[in-house]
């Protein structure tokens, strides 16, 4: 989620657009060089993304004789990567040519006029035609024209832990067809096997957009109102819709959860280090028996992770949310994902798309949706045996792309975000009631939409 910048945080992104600037004049120092801006990890033991665009940069110097790249890492945390690069985007003298962009902000980003519109370029690249419609959606501004080019996405499902599932009598493989069915298997966990969490449901502030995401939107987009559209937002009215039926039936799911002391205890789900408890510590010690997760995770786990876990396959076995009543079409799934853009003030746009080229081409698309446990946005790679055989756990993520949903991520959607978890937070803690909590929700969406809500 997006933070409103400190002082001290301002400084610190005012100064790092002021080194860019004395590295070289920004990016129309040469015509010859592509200046890319991305994400490094804040943790040193991982450099999956510094290792694939060192090997992309010598492919493409290579096939490009004259020609240089020059790779711009922003190490930060994911509030601070977006202010950070928000700073650069608005100069000529700071601006990168090409940019790692979250599909969760990006719209943010294109109102603000920071990015170029690459339909010109999608256009003349036969291989766009291979990107999934609904990644090509999660990069297209609401003018109709598209901003980025998506590198991978993820989706969401149950991880559980077979162990815990034997002593609690719970047969595996397991496949949940209703809410019910979850909660009840959490309830057998908790008479069963002591001294464990029975299901950990992301929620509240501090857990940012992953109770948003992972947590309320994996329940709201697998009601009945999904059905009949977007249940979060109205696109033919283009507002967003009010705390629904549908809202309140994913409210009283995270309710249950913790008021019947199934999840996580409250302290410890309001810890802002609640992902990296749960991967870090839960999951590998056998301590808790279902999460409500995403395909990411053994990323976290792999040989030269610092946090291997080799293990892992063998004790969890991975489940699709089900619908809220087993309706069609049965299961559920959130996708979200970064993407390439190329900045407005961008001294080399065509060259930077030519890097994209080489960047998304199958093969090195391939080798980047492997080395990140990603899922994959190119159909001919989706179908590739190499990359669906290359991962436990490839083949079933990538197998929840036909039913998986995108968040609505117009310009409001971060505030709207904000308020969900407000929601969540008040039904975990037992502040507020269900009806309370949206109706506490309904008020601030108008607030934060300029009353661009409506009813349904």
């Amino acid at each position: 989620m997006p933070v409103r910048p400190t002082a001290a945080l301002f400084l610190t992104s005012v100064l790092a657009a002021s080194a860019l600037t004395a590295c070289g004049n920004g990016s129309g120092s040469s015509p010859d060089t592509v200046k890319v801006g991305f994400k490094q990890s804040t943790d040193n033991s991982i450099h999956v993304m510094d290792d694939y665009l060192e090997g992309i940069k010598k492919q493409f110097e290579k096939s490009h004789p004259g020609k240089e790249v020059d790779l711009v890492p922003i190490k930060a945390p994911d509030s601070e990567y977006y202010t950070k690069l928000q700073q650069m985007l608005r100069s000529p003298k700071t601006a990168p040519d090409l940019v790692y962009e979250d599909t969760f902000l990006i719209n943010s980003d294109i109102t603000s006029g920071y990015l170029k519109p690459l339909d010109a370029y999608l256009a003349k690249w036969p291989d766009w035609g291979q990107f999934i419609d609904t990644a090509k959606t999660a990069a297209r501004g609401q003018d109709g024209r598209t901003y980025g080019v998506p590198d991978g996405t993820d989706t969401r499902g149950l991880w559980y832990d077979k162990g815990i599932f034997a002593k609690a009598g719970i047969q595996t493989p397991w496949q949940p067809k209703t809410w019910d069915d979850v909660l009840g298997a959490a309830r057998a966990i908790k008479r069963k096997v002591p001294g464990v969490t029975p299901l950990n449901v992301y929620t509240g502030k501090p857990a940012g957009e992953a109770a948003t995401m992972q947590g309320f939107e994996m329940l709201l987009y697998g009601t009945d109102a999904a059905a009949n559209g977007d249940p979060l937002y109205d696109g033919n009215a283009k507002k967003w819709i009010a705390g629904s039926d549908a809202f309140k039936d994913a409210l009283t799911f995270v309710e249950t959860v913790y008021e019947e002391k199934l999840g996580p205890d409250v302290s410890t789900a309001l810890d802002p280090n609640i992902q990296t408890i749960v991967r870090g510590d839960l999951l590998p010690k056998g301590r808790l028996g279902i999460d409500l997760d995403g395909s990411w995770l053994p990323q976290d786990w792999l040989p030269g992770s610092g946090h291997e876990w080799p293990e892992w396959s063998d004790r969890l076995g991975l489940a699709a949310m089900p619908t809220q009543h087993g309706q069609a079409p049965g299961r559920v799934s959130m996708s979200g994902g970064w993407t390439w853009a190329i900045p407005a003030k961008a001294g080399n746009p065509d060259l930077a798309f030519e890097f994209v080229k080489t960047m998304q081409s199958k093969a090195n698309a391939r080798k980047w949706y492997i080395a990140n446990s990603g899922i994959a946005v190119r159909k001919d790679v989706a179908a590739d045996p190499s990359y669906v055989t290359a991962q436990p756990g490839t083949e079933f993520f990538t197998d929840l792309v036909p039913v998986t949903h995108y968040r609505p991520a117009y310009p409001a959607y971060p505030k709207v975000s904000t308020a969900i978890q407000e929601a969540m937070e008040a039904v975990t803690t037992g502040d507020l009631s269900v009806d309370k909590a949206a109706a506490e929700y309904d008020s601030t969406l108008k607030d934060v939409t300029d009353n661009q809500v409506v009813q349904r």
